[in-house]
């Protein structure tokens, strides 16, 4: 497998573990489980639109934001990895992060709210993008947008057979499938605190 490869694979299985299709899949029967066919399908498509673009800014602006706001590289690897950590032990307890709280408040679209924000576009789903697009190169840059591309299209399949997959794999399977992506996501994340730590400590070296 070339470096490439790799670096798509890693960087899907991130986006999975964060964004984790078949537990959202849940909160989508949940929010939109009543509504007709034509309406789950406008709320899937506007829901995960809104999750790429919102994905999309923060993954062509990161070096801009770092410049704007002063951040270096590491401090943003250590932040979001702890960020990315605690989704993924919240979710290793078997319950929804506060992070990505599906709390649903009057009559707002819940397209935008809270299926866009924050159940999929959450604060790990941003850091996990920065993360990896932040060394500013085409390739990497390219590499988190086109897969984060092909996850939304798998989320929106899972979403429009929504009913079918909770059938199929029960509250037993969506908690045992919410364990493993908790598991992936503290790893995940620690990873990214190791490197966020090592590249501090490479700073000081050349200094």
């Amino acid at each position: 497998m070339t470096e490439l490869h790799t670096q798509l694979v890693t960087v899907f299985l991130a986006f999975f573990a964060v964004m984790n299709p078949i537990a959202n899949t849940a909160a989508f029967a949940g929010l939109a489980g009543g509504e007709d066919r034509s309406e789950q399908f406008r709320i899937a498509a506007k829901a995960l639109t809104i999750t790429f673009f919102v994905v999309l800014v923060f993954a062509l602006l990161g070096k801009t934001i770092f410049h704007l706001f002063g951040i270096t590289l590491p401090a943003l690897r250590i932040t979001g990895g702890i960020v990315v950590f605690l989704v993924g032990y919240h979710m290793l307890e078997g319950k929804a992060s506060r992070l990505h709280s599906a709390d649903r408040k009057g009559d707002s679209d819940v397209a935008t709210s809270p299926l866009a924000v924050p159940l999929l576009a959450g604060p790990g789903t941003i850091a996990t993008a920065m993360n990896y697009s932040a060394s500013g190169d085409l390739t990497g840059i390219a590499v988190t947008v086109s897969m984060f591309a092909v996850l939304c299209l798998l989320t929106f399949v899972c979403f429009m057979f929504s009913s079918k997959i909770m059938t199929a794999i029960g509250s037993s399977g969506l908690a045992v499938v919410t364990r493993l992506m908790g598991l992936i996501l503290a790893v995940v994340g620690t990873q990214m605190v190791i490197t966020g730590v090592t590249g501090i400590a490479g700073l000081h070296l050349t200094e």
